[in-house]
């Protein structure tokens, strides 16, 4: 377990300032809200902390950080150390499983009386649904898995309908993963409609660039042609990209999308070496999520959703021309 206390000096926009949960909450010094992350050391978990220490700090109270280390049972043993320390009053939560997690979130709040947002992802069994369907659980910002993993498969349908064989790769992340399986479910459903296209190799990534480096150079050594890569994350696409490059394949040949909209990704497909990737915000997700933590300590109102693939002007799918109508975009996070 990793534990960061953040203090006060990182101020937010004029928006969150002005918020009345975060002016309440700033005269109680006792307030201590925790982030339980899937790995503290992912960068898309970073940037979800970074968007809750702001508003931790603009509102005066303290905010911890959680390794789950992308275990779920070292992640639910965290949950439950920090409720068996009577030190928080809140939770952010990235689960590694959802489903599996759910009952410990409902123990804090029922036994404890202590709240939690989920971001990312919902916590339970129905992953079709970001709004809550388990006690304790205040709110949810994040989208369900399967509506983005649709449009990131109908690109490749479109690139895919002039050629027969269209030979394609799935990279996905963990399959211990509820959410992976939802997403590989998705993948395949979109992809098995179309007779030309042949799905040659499915491997897992891990969120991981040298992970999907070494099993991308596996792939291509067993497949002489390979015409598109389909990924839930731009850390796939950054092993793939170096693995295709060693083998002396076409890169710009290959049609390659990922997913998250990191600063990498987003440079990358500037550039013309990838297609696509699905848009995460995690930043902001993290922002969105502390504040409506603090808005429910506070005993003010707030939604019980947030929609990320609605929530901002750019998105879900991020392709060449989305970047040429908006030159000053930048991804939230690296990975």
């Amino acid at each position: 377990m990793r534990s960061i206390k953040v203090g006060t000096g990182i101020m937010l926009a004029a928006a969150l300032t002005a918020s009345s949960a975060v002016g309440a909450l700033a005269q109680d010094d006792a307030t201590r809200i925790a982030f339980f992350a899937s790995s503290a050391q992912n960068g898309y978990n970073q940037a979800i902390w970074e968007g809750v220490q702001e508003v931790a700090a603009a509102a005066g109270v303290e905010a911890e950080i959680f390794d789950g280390q992308f275990n779920p049972e070292v992640e639910l043993a965290n949950i439950e150390d920090a409720v068996a320390s009577g030190n928080f009053d809140g939770f952010v939560l990235l689960a590694n499983d959802t489903v599996g997690i759910a009952s410990s979130v409902e123990e804090a709040f029922n036994d404890h009386g202590i709240p939690t947002v989920t971001t990312l992802f919902p916590i339970g069994s129905d992953l079709s649904t970001i709004e809550p369907q388990v006690d304790g659980i205040i709110a949810s910002v994040g989208a369900p898995p399967a509506p983005g993993a649709i449009l990131e498969a109908e690109k490749v349908v479109e690139f895919c309908a002039d050629k027969d064989p269209c030979n394609v790769v799935i990279m996905i992340g963990q399959l211990f993963n509820p959410f992976d399986n939802v997403r590989l479910e998705a993948f395949n459903e979109v992809l098995a409609e179309h007779d030309n296209i042949d799905i040659v190799s499915t491997v897992e990534g891990g969120y991981f660039r040298d992970t999907s480096l070494t099993v991308m150079t596996d792939v291509l050594q067993a497949n002489p042609q390979i015409d598109a890569v389909l990924s839930n994350a731009d850390q796939h696409l950054s092993g793939a990209e170096i693995a295709i490059l060693d083998a002396d394949r076409d890169l710009e040949a290959m049609y390659l999308i990922g997913g998250g909209a990191t600063k990498e990704a987003v440079q990358a497909i500037r550039d013309g070496r990838w297609d696509a990737t699905y848009a995460n915000f995690p930043r902001t997700m993290g922002v969105e999520a502390a504040k409506i933590l603090l808005a429910n300590l506070a005993g003010e109102d707030h939604p019980s959703s947030i929609n990320m693939d609605t929530f901002l002007d750019i998105g879900p799918i991020v392709t060449t021309q989305d970047l040429l109508d908006n030159p000053d975009f930048e991804g939230e996070w690296e990975g």
